[in-house]
């Protein structure tokens, strides 16, 4: 291994965070146990400042990934994918580090001064570290910089590792080697540790400083254009005192040029100003205005509950993108996510939630701003569809293939599976898909060809009728759990004559006490689930799913896919899917839209064309997830 290009901490993992310990138990120990604290102070401070460089990268983060407000100044359009999303998962190593030399600064220093011994401003520090600043850390930071790309050796075993990550993200600026981090140790340190040497300076120096420099790095890697090319029309001496995110991704782009810190003058001097700085700065502004590029795909999404909203890569990205699972960090911020939710329910409407792209065609997903409880409330339907209708109106307009609607916004009992919205608007060139047809697939191809009995809950549901239908006709005998005798006759004359009589009414459960294979469409309590016999494989297409109860049985996920190996920009796990795996009506969106099929997929399920979807749908590559768990 090359000498200080990996990390000391690198086998650690989240165990290298109790490295900040023993700054903590320093704290901790001189509150509780010292008249006299003051001295340990530093302490805390370094402990706070580190906490507020990792709050300012995850707030930049936010609004990199806040796609409805940023989308349209985004420099590098492609999305983050789960591959750099893992490469920068320990971004925040040069943090620790930073914190380790402070300590060791600090404990140096004590013989000389304490942290009362600084004042809280010192206006004669700025003056000392702006000189220093710009005479020391700009080119300093500028000739190592150069040498780092003009160097192979330094390039391929260093520098190559920041610049692997293909779409600059506000957590790629701290991702860099143990070496390059040292250097910004001492290009952020000097001005710094130079000010207090020369006695200027100040409690609010070291602080403003310390994150004003990351802030700085953020915004060059944040791939949104946030600067107005006005400014630099009107005062053209800006272009060459302040970096826009535009000239860093020339760097990341291009890598021969663009190689400042901060202060384009330096390479003015240096001769390796890129030409396009500019022009493609004031390009990306005037033009934010102006429609972008058009999805082929939109995926309709909504919120599930207040927890798992936070599950979302505008909030934590790291988080979205591993499948979503309860965290007991994500507690305190429960009612704050609460009141948002009340906020979103008054004012907000659709927005972009994420995308990606398949054989270039850009698939997003948007989201409709309910959580599930309010499908349920009457006085919250003519909202929800509006919201809905809405959005299916937009998409028409800027000229969306299709659009499916995920989950609770085809619920049958709210807009008929979609049916309400294609009858309203005959003229929609958009096709409105509900994708239950490749999620029917899904569970019927998860039953084991010698299979000769069912027993089906939510029988009588969309998904429950297409699969009483197609099972009948293979011969399987469906023990279909409804009271409705009018439901149940009424699909059981849909099958063809000579299998009707594999349809069964059951009233009770205890009827599938001998029936080792149950396909769930209504949620089992554990004393429904108890008649199930030893051995059961529950097949569900129940939302949520039905808890694992029976430890003598087995649980089948939700019905899914996992999308194309060639999907590039996914980073963001769908809700409990594992990474690249989407809902069966996500995938069966997918799978319309690549087809090109000019039909909408709204109402019931059309049991003929059960096969024909399946086929597509591995066809393209999709592949079935279908998993058991004990």
């Amino acid at each position: 291994m090359v000498a200080f290009s990996a990390w000391p901490w690198g086998n650690f993992g989240n165990l290298k965070y109790l490295l900040y310990a023993p700054l903590a138990a320093q704290v901790v120990y001189s509150w509780a146990y010292e008249q006299d604290y003051s001295r340990d102070l530093w302490c805390l401070h370094i402990l706070i400042i580190c906490g507020l460089k990792g709050f300012l990268h995850v707030l930049w983060s936010v609004y990199n990934n806040m796609l409805w407000a940023s989308r349209t100044l985004r420099i590098n359009p492609n999305g983050v994918d789960f591959k750099q999303i893992d490469h920068e998962w320990h971004w925040d190593n040069y943090i620790l580090l930073q914190a380790i030399i402070a300590s060791i600064i600090c404990y140096m220093s004590l013989p000389l001064m304490t942290m009362n011994s600084i004042p809280l401003w010192n206006t004669k520090g700025l003056v000392a570290l702006i000189v220093l600043h710009v005479t020391f850390s700009e080119p300093l930071y500028y000739f190592l910089h150069r040498t780092f790309h003009s160097n192979t050796y330094l390039f391929t075993h260093y520098h190559s590792f920041h610049h692997s990550s293909p779409v600059p993200h506000p957590m790629t600026s701290g991702n860099a080697t143990l070496l390059e981090s040292l250097i910004i140790c001492v290009v952020a340190g000097v001005p710094l540790v130079g000010s207090c040497l020369l006695g200027v300076g100040s409690l609010g120096l070291i602080y403003g400083y310390a994150i004003m420099f990351d802030f700085l790095r953020c915004l060059g890697h944040c791939n949104v254009e946030i600067f107005s090319h006005k400014l630099f029309e009107t005062l053209p001496i800006f272009r060459y005192l302040i970096y826009t995110p535009t000239y860093h991704s020339l760097h990341h782009h291009e890598m021969g040029t663009n190689f400042c810190l901060f202060m384009p003058i330096f390479d003015v001097l240096g001769n390796t100003l890129n030409s396009n700085s500019w022009g493609l700065q004031k390009k990306i502004r005037l033009s934010a205005g102006e429609r972008k590029r058009v999805p082929e795909f939109v995926f309709l999404a909504h919120g599930v509950d207040v927890m798992s909203a936070m599950h979302a890569p505008f909030v934590f990205r790291s988080f979205a993108s591993m499948p979503y699972t309860t965290r007991l960090f994500l507690l305190p911020m429960w009612p704050f996510t609460f009141m948002v939710m009340l906020g979103m329910w008054v004012w907000s409407k659709t927005f972009l939630f994420s995308f990606y792209t398949l054989r270039n065609n850009l698939c997003q997903t948007w989201g409709v701003p309910r959580f599930g409880f309010q499908y349920f409330l009457p006085i919250a339907k003519q909202g929800i569809n509006n919201q809905i209708e809405n959005a299916i109106l937009r998409a028409d307009k800027i000229g969306v293939k299709v659009i499916s609607l995920a989950a609770l916004n085809k619920n049958e009992a709210l807009n008929g599976g979609g049916t309400l919205f294609v009858n309203k608007h005959p003229d929609l060139r958009v096709r409105v898909v509900h994708g239950n047809t490749l999620t029917a697939a899904v569970i019927l191809n998860e039953i084991p060809k010698d299979v000769k009995e069912v027993f089906l809950t939510g029988a009588t549901s969309k998904l429950g009728r297409a699969i009483a239908l197609y099972l009948c006709r293979r011969g399987v005998r469906v023990l279909m759990l409804t009271l409705s005798v009018e439901r149940f006759q009424k699909i059981q004359k849909e099958a063809p004559v000579e299998f009707q009589n594999y349809l069964v009414q059951v009233t009770k459960y205890n009827a599938a006490q001998n029936c080792k294979t149950w396909i769930v469409g209504k949620w089992l309590t554990p004393r429904e689930q108890s008649w199930a016999p030893k051995g059961t494989h529950f097949h569900q297409f129940v939302v949520p799913p039905i808890l694992n109860f029976r430890r003598n049985c087995t649980y089948g996920d939700l019905a899914a896919m996992r999308l194309p190996e060639d999907v590039q920009g996914l980073g963001t796990c769908e809700y409990t899917m594992d990474r690249g795996v989407v809902h069966a009506c996500h995938a069966g969106g997918v799978v319309h839209m690549l087809e090109g099929w000019e039909h909408h997929e709204v109402g019931a399920i059309d049991v003929d064309r059960i096969d024909l979807v399946w086929e597509a749908a591995m066809r393209h590559g999709l592949r079935s997830v279908s998993s058991l768990t004990r």
